[in-house]
């Protein structure tokens, strides 16, 4: 049932990203063009509806003492704000601002986009695969 539940959530992860139109790059590179002016105020209103949703589901889960189909939940072991922590988010923001895709996106528009999210995609394993190839001491298991 873990499996199930967690394929039927990324399905309407994708179908939501699908229909806000957040599978094309050129809608983040919108939002972020402030001073171009053509300004795409559309994923506000995206990122501002997930935060009600996630809300939601937050104070529900703050109800159970486990989640439907898992023992416990799974909360991070690390909760500082460090250099590797801001690094990682930098990177990722200016990864974003460069090509308009993050994860989600690049792997939900692989199908419709073709060459650029799958090259995205590729480069985000290989950046994957390289930090677990770091040493213990530069980087923490996941």
């Amino acid at each position: 049932m873990r499996i199930a539940s967690a394929a039927i959530a990324g399905l309407i992860f994708g179908i939501g990203l699908a229909l806000s139109g957040m599978l094309d790059p050129a809608r983040v590179l919108g939002f972020l063009d402030v001073a171009g002016g053509r300004w795409d105020p559309t994923l506000m209103f995206v990122l501002g509806g997930a935060v009600g949703v996630a809300a939601i589901g937050f104070g529900l889960a703050r109800l159970r003492t486990a989640p439907l189909f898992d023992d416990r939940f799974d909360h991070p072991g690390e909760t500082a704000v460090d250099g590797r922590l801001l690094g990682g988010a930098a990177l990722f923001g200016v990864g974003w601002g460069l090509v308009g895709y993050c994860p989600g996106p690049a792997i939900a528009s692989i199908g419709f986009a073709g060459t650029p999210s799958a090259l995205f995609a590729l480069a985000m394993v290989g950046g994957m695969l390289l930090h677990k190839a770091l040493p213990d001491s530069a980087s923490q298991p996941s």
